[in-house]
């Protein structure tokens, strides 16, 4: 494979003659990845560092995890304009679950290991916590870009959030890292992770950092926003949403996630195969299929899916289409269904409807659909 394959997409390799030299080492790597577990969703751009260790698995090396159990409980202060509020430790533990789980679409589960960094940072007295200061300064750390904003603008910075950069890179001590895997955030961090790593007289692991990946917002993909495709999301949802990346986005999706050009078609095309790419990624080729057809049939031919959910008639006559878009359509509220409904974005059997009551037997074994996806079949009586 060689190192070009390693650090495909790689933003910083540092120092890049040290990566050499330990590939030349002859033994497996241990190339670690700290997982963020305040969210429940992995998703398509966390997958992105994910391949890199992959990358390197595939070559004989060891992945290594760190769900950073203990270290959530402060919560990581990267890119945050303020302190991140303590996850609770039961949400924690599910979502390092689903993690991990979610993770194994991508990675190799046989040359992984999973590290909680409770097992060492809960044992640490204060002896050893002061031993771990000493490694940096005040000066240096306020020197890391989000802390050196919140400063100068006399925003508060707790004692604990100064300290998550050396928890961070004494987990690097604590599993003997080479390499640590990490998006362009954490470029401070993993940096820190080599100073710290000398300060206990082991090598220093090397830095790898990757590109983030754009949603179709054109900001960058995260859970918080909710503009991302999660790697366990439903197939149909995958695809849909894969779709929706604008042809500015094409050729970074590609690069980022198939990990190759893009296809010397039109656009379109190029945006069904690489939906077909992710969904097959995450689901099998099976399920990438029925979601394509599920795609061209609901947003393409604006038909109805094959397996529309049914349901019984409300009570009335007329019926009130604003409150069964909310109970049976999972609108967020009555003013939303009435908006959509104005734009003509309800129809029933195909045809939009305008009115806010619908007479009782339109709606008799009709089909009643509200944008794009959401659809019910009542029964006929």
């Amino acid at each position: 494979m060689g190192l070009a394959e390693l650090t495909r997409n790689a933003v910083n390799v540092l120092p890049a003659e040290e990566l050499e030299k330990k590939l030349a080492l002859g033994r497996p790597l241990r190339v670690k990845l700290g997982i963020d577990v305040t969210a429940p969703d992995v998703t398509l751009g966390n997958g992105i560092p994910l391949q890199r260790m992959r990358a390197f698995q595939d070559e004989g090396h060891v992945g290594v995890l760190i769900v950073g159990d203990y270290t959530s409980r402060i919560g990581d202060p990267s890119g945050r304009s303020k302190e991140r509020p303590i996850i609770d430790p039961a949400e924690i533990d599910r979502n390092a679950k689903r993690f991990f789980d979610d993770a194994s679409t991508i990675i190799d589960p046989e040359r992984t290991e999973v590290r909680f960094n409770s097992e060492w940072l809960s044992n640490l007295d204060f002896a050893e916590i002061l031993r771990l200061t000493r490694t940096t300064t005040v000066a240096r750390l306020l020197e890391r870009e989000d802390f050196a904003k919140r400063f100068a603008a006399k925003a508060p910075i707790s004692v604990s959030e100064l300290l998550y950069p050396l928890m961070q890179a004494y987990d690097s001590v604590a599993v003997e890292a080479d390499v640590e895997l990490g998006g362009t955030d954490q470029l401070f961090n993993l940096l820190t992770g080599r100073d710290v790593m000398e300060a206990y007289e082991l090598p220093p692991q090397v830095a790898l950092t990757v590109a983030y990946l754009d949603s179709w917002d054109g900001t960058g993909m995260s859970a918080s926003r909710g503009n991302y495709i999660g790697l366990r999301e439903a197939a149909e949802d995958q695809f849909g949403k894969a779709m929706r990346i604008p042809d500015s986005l094409l050729e970074q999706w590609y690069r980022l996630i198939a990990e190759r050009p893009v296809p010397d078609t039109d656009p379109m095309q190029a945006k069904l195969e690489l939906a077909r790419f992710i969904v097959t990624r995450s689901h099998g080729e099976e399920a990438a299929g029925a979601a394509e057809g599920h795609f061209t049939r609901v947003v393409r031919r604006h038909e109805a899916p094959d397996d529309v959910p049914e349901a019984a008639l409300p009570d009335g006559d007329p019926v009130h289409l604003p409150g069964v878009l909310v109970d049976l359509l999972g609108l967020g509220s009555t003013s939303e269904a009435r908006r959509l409904i104005a734009q003509g974005g309800v129809k029933v059997d195909g045809e939009a409807v305008t009115a806010l009551d619908v007479p009782r037997e339109r709606l008799a074994g009709a089909t009643l659909q509200a944008g794009k996806r959401r659809f019910v079949r009542f029964h006929a009586s």
